[in-house]
């Protein structure tokens, strides 16, 4: 288009406006006072000349389109708007909680583990349901007599929560300088056992504590009643059921055969501690020979004794 004179030009160049294009002009150039003259004279650079008669009206050529600032200008996809502001959350407070107290884990409160009271007897002449029941059992036995498997298949095919806690296992835990007693019975491996009773004798009064029922499996000598039998009843309470196993000794033997690693014993040690079991015939304490069961037969005759356990406990 054709801009008239005194009408407005496009504004002067001014940084961040892009290049002044040719109808931009300096200050003061885009107008004049009513009734003053000019003389004639070459038009100044980049002005527009009056129309007039002579000749056809020079082409206009439109100023470019105002782009961004010379500092962001790039040839990559046009900018996206800058997002709005958003408000900022408000700060979080923290929910006012009492210090936990010493007996806690968490936000789970646990039952200090106590000494195990004896079960009380069933009310009446009702049987004794020893799968409801959380009760503490110590299972007695030569290495070979089965004591681990039934126990662990009797803690898994009950109705109540139960826990096998395995001394060995337990012993097991010292890695690097564990006294093992193929070696030689030492003060060393004397410590590390009793530890391990300890030990156990802890988990199994805080899983009772808790709800939870515990087999435990040693093998205790009735030549030490102080260290073994005295010991768990001191560890664990009262209430702690002892049972042993005792099968014939061809068929311990047998089963030692089976074992692997520090827990496989010669003939000598199994014939000699089979031997020393023999005490506990005549000890008052249930004995169960399983020379002739399979596990699951052996668990049943367990909850068993257990039941007359409960309804008449035995003294020791």
């Amino acid at each position: 288009m054709q801009h008239a004179v005194g009408n407005p030009l496009p504004p002067p160049h001014q940084p961040g406006h892009g290049p002044a294009g040719p109808h931009q002009v300096p200050p003061g150039a885009g107008s004049m006072p009513q009734g003053s003259v000019t003389p004639p004279g070459p038009p100044p650079p980049g002005s527009v000349p009056p129309p007039g008669p002579v000749g056809p009206p020079p082409p206009v050529v439109a100023p470019p389109p105002a782009g961004p600032p010379a500092a962001t200008f790039h040839n990559g996809p046009a900018p996206q708007p800058a997002p709005a502001p958003q408000r900022a959350p408000a700060p979080h407070q923290p929910l006012q909680q009492a210090p936990p107290s010493r007996d806690t884990t968490g936000h789970v409160q646990l039952p200090p583990g106590g000494p195990v009271a004896v079960p009380s007897p069933p009310q009446g002449q009702a049987p004794v349901d020893t799968g409801a029941t959380t009760l503490a059992v110590l299972l007695i036995g030569p290495a070979g007599a089965g004591k681990t498997s039934v126990a662990k298949y009797w803690a898994e095919h009950r109705r109540v929560p139960t826990a096998h806690i395995s001394l060995d296992d337990v012993r097991e835990w010292v890695r690097s300088g564990f006294a093992d007693p193929q070696t030689g019975w030492n003060d060393h491996s004397e410590a590390q056992y009793r530890l391990a009773r300890r030990t156990c004798g802890f988990a199994a009064r805080n899983f009772l504590a808790n709800g939870i029922s515990c087999i435990l499996d040693d093998a205790v000598f009735p030549d030490r009643p102080v260290v073994g039998l005295g010991g768990w009843k001191r560890h664990v309470g009262p209430g702690l059921l002892p049972v042993v196993l005792l099968p014939g000794l061809e068929i311990v033997l047998e089963r030692n055969a089976q074992r692997s690693g520090n827990r496989r014993l010669t003939d000598e040690e199994v014939a000699r501690i089979h031997g020393r079991m023999a005490g506990w015939y005549g000890s008052g304490l249930p004995i169960i020979d399983n020379s002739h069961y399979d596990v699951p037969t052996t668990a049943r005759v367990l909850d068993e004794v257990l039941a007359r356990s409960i309804a008449s406990p035995p003294q020791w």
